[in-house]
């Protein structure tokens, strides 16, 4: 970390940390903590084919407008649910620089941007959406479980060109009551939009992950593994 860097948020690292080929960063959804994916980690290192770094960030405890302005960990407020999600972009704004400093962190200790891979559940996936669609330079990818882009506050305006080669996977479930998948094909459409490539995968499921999804996050992994 440089001088003036920010301060790692507290995290749970797991899969292979010394000389990995890829670094994942990974984000939880509204409530829970970095404790939450990591356990899927023995199950992906299986299909895996070269050694992948996991981190997995606790957002901060903050009051939630939607859950009665209870404190909960959350990558940001949200004010109301529809078609669209009403989220503090401040917020927002704050959690995408917390996760660039995770992305300047690997940089520093030797890994390139195109080995730092963007995942995220539910809030962390807009927050995975929000950070990498705008990072400096192109990322391994970004792949978005059972979440969105909050558009229209999310108007593309600053997504680097270069982005649109970055590998997009956004997988979500058919009977997701939580984050309705109405909400993936905005996001879909958003992409589409602004000329951006994705893989979109649903799944019969709720708001959760299934062991078909998983299997589709390894196979998206070794493709930019290799």
């Amino acid at each position: 970390m440089t001088e003036n860097a920010q301060p790692l948020l507290p995290h749970v690292l797991a899969g292979i940390t010394e000389n990995p080929k890829l670094t994942i960063i990974w984000m939880h959804g509204l409530g829970a903590d970095g404790h939450d994916f990591a356990p899927i980690v023995p199950q992906l290192e299986k299909q895996l084919s070269a050694p992948v770094k996991f981190i997995f960030p606790h957002a901060p405890v903050r009051p939630v407008t939607l859950n009665g302005g209870m404190p909960m960990p959350a990558w940001y407020d949200i004010k109301s649910i529809g078609t669209t999600r009403d989220v503090s972009m401040d917020d927002m704004e704050e959690s995408r620089n917390q996760i660039t400093a995770f992305i300047d962190a690997e940089q520093a200790n030797g890994m390139r941007a195109d080995q730092i891979l963007l995942v995220g559940f539910s809030q962390g996936a807009a927050v995975a959406f929000h950070t990498g669609l705008r990072h400096t330079e192109p990322l391994a990818g970004i792949i978005a479980l059972s979440g969105y882009i909050p558009v229209p506050s999310d108007d593309g305006s600053d997504y680097p060109g270069e982005n649109k080669s970055m590998p997009i996977l956004i997988g979500h479930g058919t009977h997701d009551q939580v984050v309705p998948p109405v909400l993936a094909d905005l996001a879909k459409e958003h992409l589409e939009e602004l000329g951006f490539a994705y893989c979109f995968k649903t799944y019969p499921m709720e708001h959760s992950v299934c062991p078909e999804e998983i299997n589709d996050i390894a196979t998206f992994i070794n493709q930019q593994l290799s």
